[in-house]
């Protein structure tokens, strides 16, 4: 077996059979997916001369509170149906997080089939994401909606900008090649697209993209993306607009906003269409997870408000049995003494007259992003320490609730 890089010439047929093995590949979207490929890293397993195994990422940035830091988004994991059961798609995996980790990127992201697997690679689970489903006529919107502009699949590059620039908050992601919004639009069947072009140069500012089933939906919100809670409004005033003959919307939550505030009588209604095609409600998972691949650098980058805390950290990291001998990266376990505060640092060393924290990278990674206080997380995940420091801990990691807000 040999892992090495991707060769358009010798693969592309050959990953293009993985993905449709999968039944992530449908005929006629294989140019699509060829730009997920070109996106970023791909590094292929090859059994017997073929390639049996594709792994992809592409680099991005996620945002700690105002700071901005290197990401490496792993974008899909895949194997074909002979090499199942092999260890392959670990070892390959952690192989492009290394390779990702060795050129700069302190925090690898992905969105996970199931929890459990990508843990052994030091990922820790995100938060819970809401998605709501509801009668686009209940939204009880105070604002009216101008007439939009319709958008295409050609749009795709104007659609990747307005994305960049869309309101972020912590934990929120950009994926920084436009191939990959290229590729998600490329992948759409029965979609369409509406936004307003409010920019200083026209540019387009906040938009809807939409999967749409026939007259009466649902309709499936991809997209809505904004510059200003007013355009977001706007936008939920585009919806109820299609309310005259859509009666069913699905939106994943944005941000800071709570959506039941703006439909009127939820319940009700949840109860009226229960079971039926048009069932409203809401519905959560953690769907994502990330770890941490640079604790020094990373925590350079936080500056957290109050006063500073200092603790010795003893940090294992699963992905260590995975790497092969040839990557200089060798994932993040260690001893540190950690200060976190205004300015935050760790650096390797011991000292036995702190407080000691003992943690998974995985663990770690989940706190220090403010997915669950420490407290918590010593129940449910690989994270120890006194109750003296776990209740300083949570004290002192007081974050913003954590949204990737760009789905991969």
């Amino acid at each position: 077996m040999l892992f090495r890089n991707y060769d358009v010439e010798r693969d592309k047929e050959t990953a293009h059979r993985i993905w449709r093995e999968i039944g992530w590949l449908e005929k006629g979207k294989e140019e699509a997916m060829d730009y997920c490929v070109n996106a970023g890293r791909a590094l292929v397993a090859e059994i017997d001369g073929e390639a049996e195994a594709l792994v992809l990422t592409a680099p991005g940035t996620i945002r700690y509170l105002e700071e901005e830091l290197a990401l490496g988004a792993v974008t899909g994991v895949t194997v074909s149906r002979l090499a199942r059961k092999q260890g392959i798609a670990g070892r390959l995996t952690a192989k492009a997080i290394a390779q990702d980790a060795e050129e700069g990127a302190l925090v690898s992201g992905l969105s996970m089939f199931e929890q459990g697997y990508y843990n052994q690679l030091g990922f820790g689970t995100g938060v819970y994401e809401n998605r709501l489903s509801f009668d686009p006529a209940l939204l009880t919107v105070p604002v009216k909606a101008r007439i939009p502009r319709r958008l295409a699949k050609d749009d795709w590059e104007i659609i990747h900008n307005a994305c960049l620039n869309r309101m972020r908050g912590h934990g929120s992601c950009n994926l920084l090649s436009s191939d990959l919004a290229r590729a998600e639009i490329g992948f759409g069947n029965d979609t369409f697209g509406l936004g307003y072009f409010d920019g200083e140069n026209g540019e387009l500012t906040h938009f809807i993209w939409c999967k749409e089933k026939g007259e009466s939906g649902p309709y499936h919100v991809y997209l809505a993306i904004y510059q200003t809670y007013t355009q977001f409004l706007e936008l939920m005033a585009l919806l109820k607009n299609l309310g005259d003959q859509v009666r069913l919307i699905s939106l994943r939550e944005p941000p800071n906003i709570q959506l039941q505030d703006l439909i009127r009588q939820p319940f009700k209604h949840r109860q009226v269409s229960k079971k039926s095609e048009f069932e409203s409600g809401s519905w959560s998972n953690a769907y994502w997870q990330l770890r941490m691949n640079d604790i020094p650098d990373c925590l350079a980058k936080t500056h957290l408000e109050g006063k500073s805390l200092r603790f010795q950290l003893h940090l294992t990291d699963p992905i260590e049995t995975l790497l092969d001998s040839e990557q200089s990266w060798r994932g993040t376990s260690g001893d540190y003494i950690v200060t976190l505060g205004e300015e935050s640092s760790a650096r390797l060393g011991a000292d036995a007259s702190l407080p000691e924290l003992k943690a998974t990278t995985n663990a770690f990674s989940r706190l220090w992003l403010g997915v669950r206080p420490a407290t918590g997380l010593a129940v449910t995940d690989h994270l120890s320490g006194s109750p003296e420091l776990l209740a300083q801990l949570d004290k002192t990691l007081r974050l913003p609730t954590p949204r990737f807000d760009w789905d991969y």
